[in-house]
């Protein structure tokens, strides 16, 4: 048996490889940032050389770390940040336009036009989602219509488009695969989560070429081969959307199952069980994965700003050092003095779905520190994240109790514990919280033999800490009063 799993976790700042055992457990890991790129407001791109030279770079060193070759890896799994939107040239290998980000707004306007000539129940009801700029079919038509030629070579065959994993794929095969899978694919509001294909009627529409898209497989599935990482071929065998991924590295197999990933952004996803289920409160509808020839359905719902928040404040105000900073920050306070931040800085998605929508920090005064900025930018992860569990309650009709949470904002003891508080339920962390990874590679395990079933994967799961509500009703109450007052002030 052949001794670990690598997961190629490629995220919306930065690319990470990792290697898994038998177990579960994380051997080694290396991760690498790369830029963002802000050309005007609400603008965000990538380049895509950056998004495969940042990942290709960690994959290589994860395995000199260990001095492993190819024969001592049993498969790859790749999970990615979704929706983000790139065209390439099947000929060049290039791309004919930078990477459009899944938190780009560029296409509002458009995406407007569309919901005012009567599409969303079409959409919704062929894809699960609601129109949106975050969903890549939009991305799609902005870059044919801007870029010279594109549109031309585009319906001549010669581009391809692909969301993060595809074009991953592509690269890692030096061009023998133009692949995704289901989850993916159910993210770029031009798949048919009903049939499982590429809708006629929506292309049509948006007038894209058929031929450009890439081919959809099951998330545990043969993906080809890469020699391009060490010596020998190494199978690609798992790939899934990073929030479906992480569902499943969390091992919510059953139907009423959820988590909470805290990255860039947050998301919410409740397994909802081998049907769709079409949400009346703003949530949205998505394929979860598919393995042995059974889908399985999710519904979501997206906070766009969550780590991102931290980021800014390290970043763009420059009032802490990094990350790991904001948590005894935020300690050092009793509370933020009366401070909200929304850091709707693209817009607010669930439950709001707002793409005009535009940050705030309000409630300022004399007395106001960077210690109140930096715990109330903390809180506002968790009250988005609330504003999402109220209405999955609503349309499950069941009260949530218990919260599996991962990501790499789930390390703050802090913001945990607020979690907790602001929601009511308890909040269980788990030993491993790079389940996003963890979940590409239990799917690239199951394909490649690693794992034998979905049983040993549950039986890998640890918890590592629970949080327990620890104020009143009323505190309660009064903060989310403030928030939501808070939430009203961001509409421009």
């Amino acid at each position: 048996m052949k001794k670990y799993i690598l997961a190629l976790d490629q995220g919306t700042t930065s690319s990470r490889a990792i290697l898994f055992n038998k177990s579960g457990e994380v051997i080694a890991q290396k991760q690498k940032e790369f830029p963002q790129i802000f050309k005007q407001n609400g603008y965000v791109e990538h380049n895509p050389n950056d998004i495969w030279t940042s990942l290709l770079t960690v994959a290589k060193e994860v395995l000199l770390s260990k001095n492993l070759d190819a024969g001592d890896i049993s498969s790859i799994g790749i999970t990615n940040q979704r929706e983000t939107t790139i065209i390439w040239d099947k000929k060049t290998g290039e791309p004919v336009y930078n990477a459009i980000v899944w938190q780009c707004r560029r296409t509002s306007e458009y995406c407007k036009e569309l919901a005012s000539k009567g599409y969303s129940d079409m959409i919704k009801e062929k894809t699960g989602l609601i129109i949106d700029p975050y969903f890549s079919a939009t991305k799609i038509k902005w870059i044919l219509d801007n870029v010279k030629g594109a549109r031309e070579s585009a319906q001549s065959g010669r581009l391809l488009f692909g969301t993060v994993d595809s074009y991953i794929i592509w690269k890692l095969t030096e061009g023998r695969v133009h692949a995704t899978d289901y989850s993916n694919a159910s993210r770029t509001m031009m798949f048919n989560i009903n049939t499982l294909e590429w809708d006629d009627d929506i292309l049509k529409l948006l007038d894209i070429p058929k031929c450009m898209l890439p081919k959809v497989l099951e998330s545990s599935d043969d993906y080809g081969y890469t020699t391009l990482i060490s010596k020998g071929k190494i199978k690609i065998c798992g790939v899934a959307g990073d929030q479906q991924a992480s569902l499943f590295g969390q091992a919510c197999f059953n139907k009423g199952d959820f988590k909470c990933t805290y990255g860039t952004g947050a998301f919410m996803l409740m397994n909802t069980g081998d049907a769709p289920v079409f949400s009346q409160n703003g949530l949205l509808t998505t394929i979860a994965w598919s393995v042995n020839g059974q889908v399985t359905y999710a519904s979501e719902g997206s906070v766009f700003v969550a780590g991102a928040a931290v980021q800014w404040l390290r970043d763009g105000l420059g009032i802490i050092d990094s990350a790991a900073q904001s948590e005894p920050l935020a300690l050092s306070v009793s509370d933020t003095n009366g401070v909200y931040f929304v850091p709707a800085f693209v817009g607010l998605g669930a439950p709001y779905w707002n793409a005009d929508a535009r940050g705030v920090l309000c409630g300022l005064s004399r007395g106001t520190t960077r210690e109140h900025i930096v715990r109330s930018a903390l809180e506002a992860i968790a009250y988005q994240i609330n504003a999402v569990i109220e209405i999955m309650e609503a349309d499950s009709e069941m009260k949530i109790n218990t919260l599996k949470v991962d990501g790499g904002a789930s390390e703050n003891n802090f913001l945990m514990q607020f979690q907790s508080d602001i929601t009511g339920c308890n909040v269980l962390r788990p030993i491993c919280i790079e389940t996003t990874a963890l979940g590409c590679a239990y799917l690239a395990g199951l394909k490649s033999g690693y794992w034998k079933s979905m049983n040993d994967i549950k039986d890998n799961q640890k918890i590592e800490y629970e949080f327990i509500p620890d104020i009143s009703d009323s505190k309660r109450e009064a903060l989310l009063s403030g928030w939501k007052k808070a939430i009203e002030r961001t509409v421009l």
